[in-house]
Order: structure tokens, then C-alpha cells, then sequence
């Protein structure tokens, strides 16, 4: 996920989610002051073992300044903040340390299976996290730690449909509505294959991560029968054409929802009922962490609700702690207690990809 704070997602777009993981992705471009130590991005970082500092390695601009400097006062352990790229280059450094020299990692779903997997993580002592119970039980139990042993969520990336109520005459509750023949015409679509085709599979009660080619195909023609209502099919600047009234409504990562919410706050958002596809990115404390004390305490800190809702207000992503939800200021971050179920997209067989991949191709085809 492109990590961004509010302030540029109202004058910039960044796409936040990429591919692999349904809304996983590369770190974004907010400012970060803090005590980086001269640590900029690909820079070499240097743990401590001084009980006074802890340091937090992650993309650029993950945290308000004023959480960093909480979190200092109340402790009296300094922050030192060490900036990767992408999750690709944090694994690399994270294993040339052979999980040492950071005490706090946050990053995406799909590279902490892969750090897990490779015992770069340690298991969390939940005891000294008071405030575990704060995380919303929608964002545990995924693939990448299944038991909650090594992971705190720290936001999520959710794509979602956005319409506008003077333009459509029907309320909109699901995928399957996008399939209605009110929509003619009508309809933007982000370009992320695996996605929507996963979107399909839910509006047919199947796993956004289906294995078997003969539902998958049963899907393609589904997708195919979707083309008479697209009206487009583009990554970035897609909340454009809600904005102008070209489309009347719109399948957007978060970062645009967050930006067309901003614009037109009439604009609808439809937390469908078949479930909703996300992306998360959580904290884990490398398995030969300095400081694993102070990580533990940052965990716990910004577990704390007010805490919690100053980072998600910040980020412009999705909560992951219920408890902060009543705080933040922006309340489209905030997913209806309704809503319980999700599902990240995840690497498939090559005969399953295959099968996706000419989905797509034939779906695009038939919107052109």
C-alpha cells in the first residue's frame, strides 16, 4: 500500500494497492520528521541495544508527529526511524541482519508470510500489550499469522464502490448491483485483474482466491456479461469521472475514495454485502530485536484509541482498532460494525492464474 497522509490524499492521488495483495504495496512519499538518524531510504540502519531507543523501520511517513513525540514523553525512549522503499528491500535488509538491528517492523500482509516463514519474527509477549483486544477481529486470523502470534494491524486497504445518488435511482448494496441494467454505460472500474475478478467470484459466493479453472471460468463469463455497464477502466485518477458525472459509479482503491469523499461528501459509499476485499499492513518485532521491550510498548501505545485514530486520520486508511473508530475525525474510516467479512487476494496455481488472466483479457476486449 502506498502509505500517504490525508493533507496530499486531498491534493494528490497516490494508488495505493497493488496487485499481489489486493492493496499491498510500496512505502509513499509524507513527510516523516522524528529522529531518523540520518537514515534515509536504502540507507544502512544500526540497531541499539540502549533500553532508551527503539527502532522503527517502515516506509516514510507512517506516523503524525505528534504520535512519535507521545510516545517519547510517556516513555523516555527515542524513536529512531529508519525508512525502506518496498517490502522487497526491507526483507533483504531485515535478512542480512538476520532479524537484528531493528526492534519494530510495520509492513505488508504478503511479505510478513514470507518473514514469518523465514523466522525473521518473533512471537508477540501479548501480556505486555494491554491493548490487543482494541484490534477489530475483521483484520486477524489472515493467512499471513493466522493464530495472531507475531502481528499487530496497524490500517487497512479496502476497495470500494462509490456512487452518486442523484445519478442512479436505486440504492446500491452489493457487487451483483454493478451487474443491474440501470448501470448502462455507467460504471468506472479500477484495472486491477485479480481484483476484479475476485469482486465476481464474491458476487457469486465463491473466494476471491478460487482454484478451480472451471469456477473460475464460470466467473469469466459472469465478467464478460459486466462489460455493457463499464464505462471505463483505469488505475489512476478513476474517482475523476464520478467527480465530472461521466461515471455514476465508481470501483476505487482507498486513496480515491478517500479523495472523492473529500470533494463530494453526497457521494455514496457501498460496503458490499457479499464482503469486502482488503490489504493490510501490520507491525511485528523481528526475531532478534534489540529492544523488543520498547517495540512492545510502541505496540501497545498505538493501540491506545485516541492514539489509534490519530495515525488512521493521519494515513487516510482504514482502522484496524475498533476501539478508535468513535475517535477519528474522518468517519469513512471507519467500517460498519455491520460488515464481518474479508478477504485478502493471495497467490494462486499457475492453472488458476492462467484462468484469471483470460478473464481479464476476453473482459477487456468485450468493454472496448
Amino acid at each position: 500500500m502506498k502509505k500517504m497522509t490525508v493533507k496530499k490524499l486531498m491534493s494528490l492521488l497516490a494508488v495505493c494497492l497493488s496487485a499481489v495483495c489486493l492493496l499491498s504495496g510500496c512505502g509513499g512519499q509524507g513527510e516523516q520528521s522524528g529522529n531518523t538518524d540520518g537514515k534515509e531510504n536504502g540507507s544502512e540502519s544500526a540497531g541499539t541495544d540502549d533500553s532508551r531507543e527503539m527502532v522503527l523501520f517502515t516506509w516514510e511517513g507512517m506516523f503524525p508527529q505528534e504520535v512519535l513525540d507521545g510516545f517519547e514523553e510517556e516513555t523516555g525512549i527515542q524513536i529512531v526511524y529508519s525508512n525502506f522503499d518496498t517490502d522487497e528491500t526491507m526483507l533483504e535488509k531485515l535478512a542480512q541482519a538476520e532479524g537484528g538491528d531493528y526492534d519494530l517492523v510495520i509492513a505488508d500482509d504478503y511479505i510478513i508470510e514470507t518473514v514469518v516463514q523465514e523466522g525473521l519474527a518473533q512471537k508477540l509477549d501479548q501480556s505486555k500489550i494491554e491493548n490487543f483486544g482494541n484490534i477489530n477481529p475483521l483484520y486477524q486470523g489472515q493467512f499471513y499469522d493466522k493464530e495472531d502470534a507475531y502481528t499487530v494491524p496497524y490500517g487497512a486497504g479496502i476497495p470500494l464502490i462509490v456512487y452518486d445518488p442523484e445519478l442512479v435511482d436505486f440504492e446500491i448494496e452489493s457487487y451483483e448491483d454493478l451487474w443491474d441494467e440501470r448501470l448502462a454505460d455507467s460504471v468506472a472500474l479500477t484495472a486491477n485483474y485479480r481484483v476484479i475478478n475476485g469482486i465476481t467470484l464474491l458476487s457469486m459466493g465463491k473466494s476471491m482466491n478460487e482454484e478451480d479453472v472451471s469456477v473460475i471460468e464460470e466467473a469469466g463469463e459472469k465478467l464478460k456479461a459486466l462489460a455493457p455497464n463499464v464505462r471505463m477502466i483505469q488505475d489512476e485518477n478513476t474517482q475523476n469521472a464520478l467527480l465530472n458525472g461521466e461515471a455514476s459509479v465508481a470501483f476505487l482503491y482507498t486513496s480515491q475514495v478517500t479523495q472523492v469523499l473529500s470533494e463530494n461528501p453526497e457521494l455514496k459509499v457501498v460496503y458490499p454485502k457479499e464482503g469486502l476485499g482488503f490489504g493490510i499492513m501490520a507491525g511485528f518485532i523481528p526475531s532478534n530485536a534489540p529492544n523488543s521491550d520498547a517495540a512492545h510498548q510502541f505496540l501497545n501505545y498505538i493501540l491506545e484509541p485516541e492514539t489509534g485514530a490519530q495515525c488512521f486520520d493521519f494515513m487516510g486508511y482504514y482502522s484496524t482498532n475498533i476501539e478508535a473508530d468513535e475517535f477519528l475525525e474522518n468517519q469513512d474510516l471507519a467500517v460498519p460494525d455491520t460488515v464481518t467479512e474479508g478477504e485478502i487476494v493471495q497467490n494462486v496455481s499457475e492453472d488458476a492464474e492462467a484462468a484469471y488472466n483470460k478473464n481479464w483479457t476476453e473482459f477487456r476486449a468485450a468493454c472496448d
